[in-house]
This record gives structure tokens, sequence and C-alpha cells, in this order.
């Protein structure tokens, strides 16, 4: 998205066709989208999110002759109610709520609409889970996994090696240019949610591997073609979200891992692993790159269950 692609807003009008009605539900979506990524710097996965629940309610809102603009306060609880009927999850009806409550009060700041619809909707009360993460044994296994005999093995091998070395979101690991790593420091600049930058070292194993794939996996991959991303495919596009999801995957299956992953669960491990051995849980939310301390104390509670576990199964009195 380009700061000189900010969408038009047309006019609102009864006498338009399906096609002009259309053309203006996604002006307004579009400007609103411009609109939060110039003033709050929300992540590319984030506004396309956002721009998924809006078009989810334009559609249904044409399905009942609306305009997603004027409905009301019973029009998005009837939207809403029909999608638990149909399961949708809490945190996704959270996420939604929050997102239309961010689209009706920019317009209302602009002008067009005089009160926001979502006012008087609350979200959903969450529980916050434990992640689900990998004991150490675990993660050398499944580091172990990849057949550093060819390119893409020894690509995966420094993907995996890095993920845990660093804790990185997928996102971040995937979009990592060369400009980014520095070998000689061993550090990786991470530029993460909302645009902040974060310095987190990857350790001389993942230095190690990081390396050895630059310098020759990296090559080969590419054949001759150009591009700043550090794990290119062999189009030398960027890697997508689901491609690595199906990497990890592969390799839980090879190593014998019976834990159900996400493509989080590498990061998972980073912080419970990094608190098992010691760190400070502001030096960890510092290297995961959490606004928020609560977000990071979630990991704490993976910490002791190791722990309880630990003392159950060594201490002669447990």
């Amino acid at each position: 998205m380009q700061k000189d692609n900010l969408a038009t807003i047309l006019p609102l009008s009864t006498d338009i066709d399906e096609n002009s009605v259309v053309s203006t539900t996604v002006n307004q979506i579009d400007r609103f989208l411009d609109n939060i990524w110039m003033e709050q710097g929300l992540s590319k996965n984030t506004l396309n999110a956002y721009r998924n629940d809006l078009k989810q309610l334009s559609k249904w809102c044409k399905k009942q002759s609306l305009d997603i603009i004027n409905v009301s306060r019973a029009d998005l609880q009837d939207y809403l109610a029909e999608r638990v009927e149909n399961k949708a999850s809490p945190h996704s009806t959270a996420r939604q709520i929050s997102c239309y409550r961010r689209f009706y009060r920019f317009y209302v700041r602009e002008g067009l609409l005089k009160t926001d619809p979502t006012e008087q909707i609350t979200r959903p009360k969450l529980t916050r889970g434990i992640p689900i993460s990998l004991s150490e044994k675990d993660v050398e296994s499944l580091l172990a996994a990849p057949k550093i005999t060819d390119a893409l093995g020894v690509r995966d091998k420094a993907m995996l090696e890095l993920l845990y070395a660093t804790g990185l979101r997928v996102t971040e690991l995937i979009e990592l240019n060369l400009s980014q790593v520095n070998l000689n420091q061993g550090v990786v600049r991470v530029v993460g949610k909302g645009d902040k930058e974060r310095l987190v070292p990857m350790g001389e194993v993942a230095q190690k591997w990081l390396s050895q794939h630059i310098a020759s996996a990296r090559l080969e991959i590419l054949d001759g073609r150009i591009t700043d991303y550090i794990f290119p495919t062999r189009r030398s596009d960027c890697m997508t979200r689901q491609s690595f999801w199906h990497i990890i995957k592969r390799y839980a299956k090879l190593a014998e891992i019976g834990t159900k992953l996400s493509p989080h669960t590498l990061r998972h491990a980073f912080a419970s692993h990094m608190l098992n051995h010691g760190a400070d849980l502001r030096v960890v939310q510092m290297l995961l790159g959490h606004s928020d301390l609560s977000t990071t104390q979630i990991y704490t509670h993976v910490a002791k269950e190791r722990l309880s576990k630990l003392h159950a199964t060594h201490h002669p009195r447990a």
C-alpha cells in the first residue's frame, strides 16, 4: 500500500447501479485502511485481516440491501449473531468488532457518520490459552530433520535454527532481507508489528547455518536471479506463511513429534526455554517484540508447568 494511492471516497446515492455500490464500498474500505496504515503503522497481516473482515460485512450488507456505512447497531448485532450461529470463534468475533469499531469511528471523525453503530456492542470475553511449546529434546529433533545435502535443506535448516534462536514471528522470518542481518556482530534487525524495530542476537549455531546458507545454498536456489530476501523460493519470491507452515509440518513428521504444532511453535519454545533457563521476563519481552509485558507473562505459565513436572519427577518427596 503506497501513500500516493489513497482512495477517494465516492458520494453515497440511492440511485446508483450495483457496480457503483461495489466501487463505493471498496473506496470506503481503502480510504479507512490507508488512514490507519499512515497513522498507526499496522502490519500488512493486520491490514489484510481488517480488509477481509470489512469485505465479509459488506457482502452480508449487500444481501440485506444495506450499505456498510449506514448500518445500525441492530444490523451489526444480527450479523455477529449469524456468525456465532455458524460457529465463529470468540477470538475472530472480538477481532471483527475491533475492526468495525475503528472503521466507524474513523467515519464519525470524517463527518460522514453522526453516530458509531458499534458504540454499545461489547467484545466477547476471551481466555488466553497457554501456548503450545516443545520440549528441548523435541526441538533438537526438529532442527536435525532437514537433509543438509541439498540447497533447500540447508535453507530450511538455517530458517529453523534462526527461528528458534531469535523467537521471530514467521512473517518477520520470511520477509528478512540481507540488510537486516549483521553476521559479524551476530544480530538481526527486525521490523515487527507497528513498524517497530528491535535488535535480536542470533547465537553461534544459527549464525553458522545462516552464513552457510547465504554463501552457498541461497545462490544455488536463486540460480542467477536477484532478490534481497534471505530465504527466497526457487522463483526468487518471498516465501509465504503457508509454505513455511508446510515445511514445519513436514519436518515435524520426519522427527516423529507427536505434539500439535503451530507456525509459532518455535517462537513459543524460544520464550519458554529462555525462562526455564533463568532469563528475565523483560528481556524476553524485548526479544519477542511485545509492547505489553502481560503478553509475555503467558510464557511464565509454561515455564512453571515445566518446573513442576521436573520437581515431581526428580524430587524424592514430590
